[in-house]
């Protein structure tokens, strides 16, 4: 394998590298510089003493889905006595429970229901937004919003200017997975394709709204399709500036239709965390994936390329179903990013620090409620 440091050396710095360099970075098995390579240009980026995390609850208001993805033990068929709909009141409760935890977020997704029209999920913003006016909303992946436009027969744009009059404060970026067709055709049927998923990213940053970008690898796709994924994601990011940051994870295959297939370790993980972030030279952010790696490898992605730790996630429900639980309490991230030297910081969406008052009484209420309760809320239903 040629030499990597003069790319290195070119990201480091300040300067752009190619598919062909980053490619070369993924092939390469010298993690260690690599890794150091990402640590430098995370605290070029961010040379504050600090590194954040955030605390929010991932509510899945339905696992009913039109989509077949060979990757996914979350969802049910539209015809399976297994599918449900969170009733509006557990929803609520559930945003209840994350506020009173310290929690200014939740995300929000569901499968791919073919029966709700556009007005149930603007019902269901107003409902939220009415009661917790302080939470931001940050929901619904790309192949929902495509989704919504067929079943409501409406334009990507109406979708999402209406939806953000009802409250929707910003969208995730699940359903990426490898923004290729070649590899979304093979894994998944019904599903958003790579330049519709794009677009609707394009479309809500155009109306000023922020949006997180992922990946899921380690299944069918190969190596330069990591890359032609990241190419895709910088481009857009390069148009519109709308990403606040990146976050990469494993799949994890158990209880899947693709359970066959080896699950990628940490050093893979680290690996591809690393290039992301020397590759992706126009997104601030990237995030760890303590969820799917634990919390070692979640600790050490913090020198991998990473500035946050994630969210508490309060509440997980789609990388569980796949028999993948790591559970953090609020102290145990606050100590991880701690014993790296920095000071543990909550932040917001668009990665401005709450107020030291907010911090401080989720500090508080988590401890309170492992005091009394024996646990967080985590894998709730």
């Amino acid at each position: 394998m040629p030499d990597i440091q003069s790319i290195l050396d070119k990201a480091v710095g300040g300067e752009r590298i190619s598919p062909d360099e980053g490619l070369r970075l993924l092939e390469s098995h010298d993690l260690t510089a690599i890794g150091a390579a990402a640590n430098a240009v995370s605290q070029r980026l961010h040379p504050e003493p600090y590194r954040t995390y955030n605390i929010d609850r991932n509510i899945n208001y339905t696992n009913v889905c039109t989509a077949v993805c060979d990757f996914c033990a979350f969802y049910r068929s539209p015809k399976s006595d297994e599918g449900y709909v969170l009733p509006r009141e557990t929803l609520l409760k559930k945003v209840e429970e994350t506020v009173a935890l310290g929690g200014n977020q939740i995300l929000i997704q569901g499968g791919l229901h073919p029966e709700f029209k556009l007005e149930w999920y603007e019902e269901m913003l107003r409902d939220i937004r009415e009661a917790f006016p302080q939470v931001n909303i940050h929901g619904f992946s790309p192949p929902e919003l495509y989704h919504f436009t067929k079943v409501s027969k409406l334009p990507i744009r109406t979708v999402l200017e209406r939806l953000k009059d009802a409250g929707l404060g910003s969208v995730p970026g699940g359903g990426a997975e490898i923004l290729v067709d070649r590899v979304r055709a093979e894994i998944t049927r019904g599903k958003v394709m790579t330049d519709d998923w794009l677009n609707v990213m394009r479309v809500w940053h155009e109306l000023g709204g922020a949006s997180s970008a992922t990946m899921m690898f380690g299944h069918v796709e190969t190596v330069p399709e990591r890359i032609e994924h990241l190419e895709r994601v910088r481009q857009l990011q390069d148009e519109t500036g709308g990403f606040t940051a990146f976050i990469c994870w494993t799949f994890q295959p158990e209880h899947t239709d693709l359970s066959h297939l080896q699950p990628r370790g940490a050093y893979e993980y680290l690996k591809t965390q690393a290039v992301s972030r020397l590759y992706l030279d126009n997104v601030r952010n990237i995030q760890s994936s303590w969820v799917t790696q634990g919390l070692k490898i979640g600790q050490l992605a913090m020198l991998y390329g990473a500035n946050d730790m994630g969210s508490l996630m309060i509440e997980e429900n789609v990388v569980a179903e796949a028999g993948t639980v790591h559970y953090l309490t609020l102290d145990e991230i606050r100590a991880a990013i701690a014993e790296l030297g920095y000071e543990p910081r909550q932040r917001d969406v668009h990665y401005q620090l709450v107020g030291e008052e907010l911090e401080q009484f989720a500090v508080e209420a988590n401890r309170r409620m492992l005091q009394s309760d024996g646990g967080l809320l985590q894998i709730a239903t």
